[in-house]
């Protein structure tokens, strides 16, 4: 049995003619009748009673049309939902991203177009490091994530580049340092700091002390916190200073005062990684769409 056998059946019960069918749906009359045939044979049932007035249903072909109109539907409503999801216009995205990255505008308007323009694709947003995502990415539990690369992408990972960011110096409001603006790295020695655990972002760490000690700066590091929120909360408690993402100023704690650094520069550029397999037709979108804003 073939789908035309139910759609050659259900014109003939709707128009209570096999020459009205043949009319609508461009097919012969005998080849209807076959099809017809064929399937009552299949059944083992008759489907129509054939009289003066016409071909009437009989109590078999009304319980048969019931059936026959939902298989129809179901497969065309899969079909859809297959085009849908083919285009990228249906199906899930999961993304990953670095806390302070969903600050800027860039991002946070990137995911808010993407949702208006395909709200059928549901958006699973997951925050974590950069070294988290692309573990991740790698091991298909992301589809892309939004994080500071430092490192050559493993294998099979593309990336679109968002930003580019710096650091800055943030100090506990109570201290004097930074009260009249920006500040060289000759006044940050003797201070304590607080900082990421090289674990937590090897590349980055080394390329931040290095760049401190170009400049004659060792950092006197008494605290460590994996995530900026944590750096920056043992900042307000007056525990020491950090030098952190400049994004945090979109969202500045209390306590905190930010301070531009005279002489040191580490840029960290903000990427959006992600599975370069093309299996995912919501993320080709994305990307597509992420691409354009950036140009």
């Amino acid at each position: 049995m073939e789908l035309r056998h139910l759609r050659y059946f259900i014109a003939v019960a709707e128009l209570h003619s096999v020459r009205a069918a043949s009319e609508q749906l461009h097919v012969t009359q005998p080849a209807i009748s076959r099809q017809i045939h064929s399937l009552e044979e299949t059944i083992g049932a008759a489907l129509f009673e054939r009289t003066r007035r016409g071909l009437v249903l009989t109590a078999a072909g009304e319980a048969y049309l019931v059936e026959a109109r939902e298989i129809l539907a179901r497969v065309d409503a899969a079909n859809r939902r297959a085009r849908q999801i083919g285009s990228g216009l249906h199906g899930q995205l999961r993304v990953g991203f670095v806390e302070n990255a969903a600050w800027s505008g860039t991002v946070s308007r990137a995911l808010r177009e993407f949702e208006q323009a395909v709200p059928n694709v549901r958006l699973e947003l997951l925050p974590m490091n950069t070294p988290q995502q692309l573990e991740s990415i790698a091991a298909g539990r992301l589809d892309g994530g939004f994080g500071y690369r430092e490192d050559v992408l493993p294998h099979g990972i593309a990336s679109v580049r968002v930003l580019e960011q710096n650091v800055v110096l943030a100090v506990p409001e109570a201290w004097p340092l930074g009260k009249e603006g920006a500040v060289a790295t000759a006044a940050l020695r003797d201070k304590p700091f607080i900082a990421f655990p090289r674990c937590e972002y090897p590349a980055y760490y080394d390329r931040l002390l290095s760049a401190c000690a170009a400049r004659g700066l060792t950092l006197d590091i008494r605290q460590e916190a994996s995530t900026e929120t944590a750096i920056l909360s043992l900042v307000c408690a007056g525990v020491g200073a950090a030098i952190v993402n400049a994004a945090n100023r979109d969202r500045p704690p209390a306590r905190v005062r930010f301070v531009d650094l005279q002489d040191l520069s580490v840029p960290l550029l903000l990427d959006f990684c992600f599975l370069g397999n093309g299996v995912n037709a919501a993320l080709d979108r994305f990307v597509d769409q992420l691409r354009r804003a950036t140009s």
